[in-house]
């Protein structure tokens, strides 16, 4: 398994609160698994830290056109989604 930490931007749409698709890394993605929701113990912040508290997200497999399939951890912050960790 390969993984990768990174905090881009990515833009991803919900149905029903739940993740179905996303665009990240130039790519489109569809979500091909059941989601799973993420609370604040998978995140690599500091327990102290206030940009930790609220925090949530998603871990779920995507699938691109090409059929590459990672899962990806997602996280919701002020800013907007971000992509924490992908899992090739």
């Amino acid at each position: 398994m390969t993984e990768t930490t990174s905090s881009h931007d990515v833009t991803l749409w919900l149905v029903d609160d739940i993740p179905a698709r996303m665009f990240y890394g130039g790519r489109r993605w569809t979500v091909s698994d059941m989601p799973t929701r993420l609370r604040d113990s998978v995140w690599s912040l500091a327990a102290d830290d206030d940009r930790r508290r609220g925090l949530y997200g998603w871990r779920f497999q995507a699938t691109d056109r090409g059929g590459d399939a990672f899962v990806f951890d997602v996280y919701r912050f002020e800013d907007g989604w971000h992509v924490h960790r992908a899992y090739a």
